[in-house]
């Protein structure tokens, strides 16, 4: 099963692309489908791509009511498999 998941932009590297980070998972995504994505902005990740940006009170929430269920371990396999 895929899930768009909240990550945390640790890095710009090469155009169009960062690093991300969710719970110690680090994985280089796509970032042709946003603009203005920045270090420490928070974005919604999908199959190595970013979707869309998240405020950061939106996307804590969101990672911590997946933890509260459990699937905070699922999502960073996700993240880390794709």
């Amino acid at each position: 099963m895929c899930l768009a998941i909240p990550a945390r932009i640790e890095e710009l590297t090469t155009p169009g692309n960062a690093i991300v980070n969710l719970g110690g998972v680090r994985k280089e995504i796509s970032l042709a489908l946003i603009n203005d994505a920045t270090v420490g902005d928070y974005v919604i990740v999908h199959v190595g791509y970013a979707l869309q940006k998240l405020d950061e009170e939106e996307a804590l929430r969101t990672l911590e009511m997946f933890a509260e269920l459990g699937q905070i371990d699922e999502l960073r396999s996700e993240l880390g498999a794709q």
